[in-house]
């Protein structure tokens, strides 16, 4: 039960997010938006520290200085495999004119749909893995520091939620199409976490190599999307205050609940 909630819970934040078609104005200020953007940066880099790499070299503490290999191997490997996905897959960002990938005849709503799902993918693995580690019974890692994992990405979520369902109002979309994309857009993070949770139960020993991947994914997104949309233009300190609050959210979450 905790695991399937723990699952559930980051896509009942983009839901949330997504409702705010309902009461908001059509489109998002762009102060709000570099802010929220910062803020989920924050977030994913802190769990991405706290929750992932620390305990992957933690669970090889037995092996002296060679207990950070898992943790580099697996973090280059989450960065490699989400490059190779970014390069394989036609995608449009919000807000770009010309999609990332090989050329396609897709609509721009299903490429856009494509690069959210790269987007949301590694947060989804994330949840995944801290649960499967939790449920073997890993040391550093207890349903309490999953759920706090679970949580924040779900706090995050909510204004990922908003962010892609206020364009689609603002194209032109009816506010309950809109707020379905948005929610639609987190739908595959559940999916990802029950992956993650299968292979894990099937490859315990990997674990460690599990939780770096899913870091070194995450980071990836921060890196590649998120930091660069938020620092452009006017109002980028936004942003680095958004960054400041996300991280310190999820440390504290971890620290506290783990």
């Amino acid at each position: 039960m905790a695991l399937v909630l723990g699952l559930l819970i980051p896509l009942l934040g983009t839901m949330l997010g997504a409702a705010f078609v309902f009461l908001m104005k059509d489109e998002m200020s762009p102060r709000v938006q570099k802010s929220l953007l910062g803020f989920a940066s924050g977030v994913m880099v802190a769990a991405s520290v706290w929750s992932l790499l620390i305990p992957a070299m933690e669970m090889e503490a037995g092996e002296g200085p060679w207990a950070v290999v898992p943790a580099a191997v697996g973090f280059l490997l989450g960065i490699g495999f989400l490059l190779l996905i970014d390069e394989v897959t036609p995608h449009l960002h919000l807000d770009a004119e010309r999609p990332e990938g090989p050329r396609s005849h897709l609509s721009r709503t299903a490429m856009l749909a494509l690069a959210v799902t790269i987007h949301n993918l590694p947060e989804g693995m994330a949840v995944g893995v801290v649960f499967a580690g939790a449920e073997e019974g890993a040391a550093h890692l207890t349903l309490a520091s999953a759920l706090a994992v679970s949580i924040g990405i779900a706090i995050q979520n909510v204004p990922e939620g908003a962010i892609i369902a206020m364009p689609m109002r603002a194209a032109g979309n009816s506010k309950w199409r809109s707020f379905a994309i948005g929610s639609l857009s987190g739908a595959v993070e559940p999916l990802g976490g029950l992956a993650v949770v299968l292979l894990a139960s099937m490859m315990t020993p990997a674990l460690p190599y599990l939780l770096a991947f899913a870091a070194g994914a995450m980071i990836y997104v921060v890196v590649e999307e998120l930091i660069p949309e938020a620092s452009e233009g006017e109002h980028s300190n936004l942003s680095t205050i958004g960054f400041a609050v996300g991280f310190v959210l999820m440390m504290v979450l971890d620290v506290v609940m783990g």
